[in-house]
């Protein structure tokens, strides 16, 4: 047991990592600095505006921290995947660049390196220093939810090299990297913002498939590894989450795999956790099992809820202060390394070294994403489609897809429920950048009861290009196979259409041998659309190679 002295409640503080709403200081996270002596923040796309508005707000929230008498200043992290889970990449700040699976789709971890560096420089030049990425998940099941594109590979070796070169970039240049999520979250089909997944693997075959990219992160000292939402009753014998099992963050993480550097949880409030043990016991379960931060990513009152639990843990000697401070020393080291001096955290925007990094950050996202367009092996050659002549485009209506990459803030339905953008503004950005290469354009925007009309038909049997975009049209999306192959029918000449997957390339891999062209994007952003279409019209070679494979006997 012991007492909750000042001392003590600074030292718990440092244990949390708390979002706030908005793009100015909240009075939430002003008392959450202030009077619980919170020592870490982490930032959403609700919060940025601009590289230069939120170095402002990093900014004010260290002056705020300075003030309260911490001794170190804050870790503010974000979700900066790139690729679909940006959520700094807006115009007026971040640069978007591709996702893990695109860039494993260009085949060189040297690209990895120098998009990573660019971000990094972006994010530092925000007050940022702690990146929720690389994701060291291995895509094992073509089915997942949450992860897919957003894993390199779903072999392990490829995923390892990939993760190294991320992580490797962001340290050289202060941002502390967080690989994620411990101990793999590639092999499930369940989605752990929603239900808890279940993983039916015993510890050899995690060792081999699931840990490889951990394990060589471990070995290059990586700052920051985060724990996911997800339980392996074979290695467990439970249903613990693996973030709240002391079998995994201290007995296989620490003991087995040696890593010595900071253990995060992923989001507290993901109903994986919330359902069962509440966000606020979560975070005590969750410091019992060893991790040094717990991260609850939205709502107040669980903020306010879980430091005062922790208090009440640490009174009643259900949770050790001995092992809370020793974990401090690792947050401290931590900060130390990554968030530099008051000075440092506190030092003036630097408009012109942004302005230049800018310049340079377009030119490198518009090379990188050229070079991960990739051919899908089983599909017939592509040859670039004619300019002249009309061109029709099918887009998939928009759907959500999981509240990693959908932000908490979309405006994709309104009250009733009903979809208020049917293209979506990637897909409208994709048809304008086709127009521009074509006479003119039809943009067919299909859903599931969609039909080809007399009228479509027409179009498409006078049309001199024909593009037909898929969406993770695997599984559950599988109407939009459907319907492409009735396109592929009406138009009756395969020299005029081409197949693009614009997430997960599952849906056009498990077609077996296809007669139509195709290629993948791995995600729907508006500069991987716009490559794609330079790509289709014989303006930039498709290079890129598919990092994932399926056999259609498993579809």
């Amino acid at each position: 047991m012991a007492a909750l002295t000042e001392a003590t409640k600074r030292e718990i503080g440092q244990h949390f990592v708390f979002g706030f709403h908005g793009h100015e200081v909240s009075d939430n996270v002003r008392t959450l600095i202030k009077d619980y002596y919170l020592g870490n923040v982490i930032l959403f796309k609700r919060n940025v505006q601009s590289v230069e508005q939120v170095h402002r707000l990093t900014a004010e929230l260290q002056q705020i921290a300075r003030e309260a008498g911490h001794t170190r200043p804050l870790l503010i992290g974000i979700d900066q995947e790139n690729g679909l889970v940006s959520a700094f990449s807006i115009p007026n700040a971040g640069t978007q660049f591709p996702g893990a699976m695109a860039l494993a789709a260009s085949g060189s971890p040297e690209l990895a390196t120098e998009v990573s560096t660019a971000t990094a420089k972006e994010l530092r030049a925000a007050g940022i220093n702690w990146v929720y990425s690389p994701v060291a998940d291995v895509n094992s099941d073509p089915r997942n939810p949450v992860i897919g594109v957003r894993s390199y590979s779903d072999d392990p070796a490829t995923a390892a090299r990939y993760v190294q070169a991320v992580s490797s970039a962001f340290t050289a240049h202060k941002v502390a990297p967080s690989a994620k999520h411990f101990p793999g979250h590639g092999n499930t089909h369940v989605d752990s913002h929603l239900s808890l997944p279940r993983i039916l693997v015993d510890k050899a075959s995690l060792t081999q498939t699931e840990l490889v990219p951990f394990q060589a992160l471990v070995r290059d000292k990586i700052a920051s590894i985060m724990t996911g939402h997800m339980a392996l009753p074979l290695i467990t014998n439970d249903e613990t989450p693996c973030s709240l099992s002391r079998a995994i963050t201290t007995d296989l993480l620490r003991g087995d795999m040696g890593y010595e550097g900071v253990v995060v949880t992923d989001c507290l409030e993901m109903e994986a956790v919330a359902e069962t043990y509440s966000s606020e016991g979560g975070a005590v379960r969750a410091l019992q099992a060893g991790a040094d931060i717990v991260m609850i990513c939205h709502q107040y009152v669980r903020h306010v809820g879980a430091i005062e639990k922790t208090y009440a843990a640490i009174e009643e000697g259900a949770l050790s202060f001995e092992e809370l401070e020793a974990s401090g020393l690792r947050i401290a080291s931590l900060k130390d390394h990554f968030t530099g001096s008051w000075d440092d955290v506190l030092a003036p925007y630097q408009i012109d070294f942004v302005a230049r990094l800018k310049d340079e950050t377009q030119l490198l996202s518009r090379r990188a994403y050229a070079a991960t367009i990739a051919h899908l092996p089983n599909s017939r050659p592509f040859a670039p489609l004619s300019t002249v002549g009309p061109a029709v485009v099918f887009t998939p209506r928009m759907e959500s897809l999981n509240r990693a990459v959908d932000d908490a803030e979309s405006q994709l339905r309104d009250a009733a429920g009903n979809l208020r953008n049917t293209v979506g503004p990637s897909y409208s950005a994709f048809a304008q950048a086709i127009k521009q290469r074509t006479l003119v354009i039809e943009h067919v925007v299909y859903a599931e009861s969609s039909e080809i009309t007399p009228a479509l038909l027409e179009s498409l049997r006078a049309a001199s290009s024909v593009v037909f975009a898929t969406r993770n049209g695997y599984e559950k999306g599988v109407w939009q196979i459907a319907f492409f192959k009735q396109v592929v029918l009406a138009v009756n000449d395969p020299a005029k259409v081409v197949a693009v997957t614009t997430c997960a390339p599952y849906d056009l891999l498990a077609l077996g041998d296809e007669a139509i062209p195709a290629i993948a994007t791995f995600e729907f952003t508006v500069p991987a659309l716009e490559a794609a279409a330079a790509a289709i019209y014989g303006e930039s070679p498709i290079s890129g190679t598919v990092p994932v494979k399926i056999t259609p006997s498993s579809s």
